[in-house]
């Protein structure tokens, strides 16, 4: 008896999961709902104490692109290791459990890739959202090979993790992510594949990156940059240059500028409730700055600037 083929998979999706039930149903759904429907959805719930399995099981057994592995908890790079290896896809697509993917991402990025054959990762530009869903601010990316790499060799990683499709061929070849990287793994592994082809984003927004309170804890900035530091220091021995690392604080939730710029922006866009959001947090983090208020009163009173 002739047995079906196994049709291969274009895009194999990679999604680790770990106590992630609160965000999880939108992160799959805007997986599901994507207009290039060619993939495959590997997903691995690295051992949550949440509801996230039972919200996986229920969404794989209505879905056969969903394939789940559900095991004890080991980490973030092993379980990436776990997915590529049960990737078949000639691309590779990154995905977070707390995000939302825009239903064009993958339709776009495929697309991209097929036409720069140069090109082993592409990424795109995101929208900030908080813990509701609200949208907080744009943030563009750069796009070009050079302007990436000249970023990622000081620390600063442009390409978003969640954003990435990459070459399967290609992130085989550099040896997939380093698992004594606990906390910088996607900048090691955009530096080392940028070594065999270029790196690119794309200027359309591809995804909502969720900036929630619990995103980011001292102690795991710190070791963010002490790996990002390791990270650089091997890429600029590997390719013999004398670097400089730049790596700024990342935690965006804390910093009154970041709040201040989203805010502005998203007065001058027309988009006066997201002043208005971006004004109250830039008044929580400074409280007696005049510049958090100022933005919060025109956010409530002034007219919105005309577009030219």
């Amino acid at each position: 008896m002739t047995q079906p083929q196994v049709t291969q998979p274009q895009v194999s999706v990679l999604m680790t999961v770990y106590n992630s039930a609160r965000y999880l149903a939108e992160a799959v759904e805007s997986i599901l709902n994507q207009s290039f429907g060619d993939f495959e959805f590997l997903i691995l719930d690295d051992g949550s104490q949440d509801r996230s399995a039972a919200i996986l099981q229920a969404y794989a057994a209505q879905d056969s692109r969903i394939h789940l592995t559900l095991r004890e908890n080991r980490g973030i790079t092993k379980s990436l290791n776990e997915l590529i290896a049960q990737a078949r896809g000639e691309l590779v697509a990154r995905m977070d459990a707390d995000d939302i993917a825009l239903p064009e991402r993958f339709a776009r990025q495929v697309a991209f890739l097929q036409a720069h054959p140069k090109v082993v990762c592409v990424g795109g530009a995101l929208d900030w959202i908080d813990a509701r869903s609200q949208l907080i601010g744009h943030c563009p990316m750069p796009q070009t090979d050079a302007e990436l790499q000249r970023h990622m060799l000081t620390g600063v990683s442009l390409l978003h993790h969640p954003t990435a499709m990459l070459r399967r061929d290609a992130l085989l070849q550099v040896g997939g992510y380093d698992e004594t990287m606990l906390t910088s793994s996607d900048l090691d592994l955009w530096l080392r594949l940028g070594e065999v082809g270029q790196l690119a984003n794309l200027s359309d927004t591809v995804l909502q990156y969720r900036l929630h309170s619990d995103s980011i804890t001292q102690a795991k900035q710190s070791r963010q940059a002490a790996d990002a530091l390791a990270a650089c220091q091997r890429a600029w021995q590997r390719r013999g240059i004398q670097g400089e690392f730049q790596r700024p604080p990342a935690d965006h939730l804390k910093q009154h500028q970041f709040w201040l710029r989203c805010g502005w922006n998203g007065f001058l866009a027309g988009e006066r409730d997201v002043a208005r959001r971006c004004g109250l947090r830039a008044i929580a983090t400074a409280p007696l700055n005049l510049e958090a208020w100022k933005l919060l009163a025109c956010a409530v009173v002034k007219p919105i600037p005309m577009q030219a």
